[in-house]
């Protein structure tokens, strides 16, 4: 048996969690989501204490409505049928 220890880099995984470029790989997820979901969705990204955020959500009451009555968040997020 070996005597592999592997030691996490807490600091350097804190940096790239909330790099420009997991902002950008994140961004592109939730704008892939906007587009199934139709008109009337917006993106929202942002870095938290400890990673990016993007969120999806409905914007106009039309897209609020669409969206309880359907869950196109949901489905256009792949789960739902």
């Amino acid at each position: 048996m070996s005597n592999f220890r592997f030691e996490l880099d807490r600091d350097g995984v804190r940096e790239l969690m909330q790099s420009p470029e997991m902002a950008g790989i994140c961004e592109s997820y939730a704008r892939d989501v906007q587009a199934r979901a139709g008109s009337g969705y917006e993106v929202n990204t942002y870095v938290g204490k400890t990673r990016v955020n993007a969120s999806v959500h409905a914007e106009t009451e039309e897209a609020v409505r669409d969206n309880f009555d359907n869950n196109t968040l949901l489905k256009a997020l792949g789960g739902g049928s």
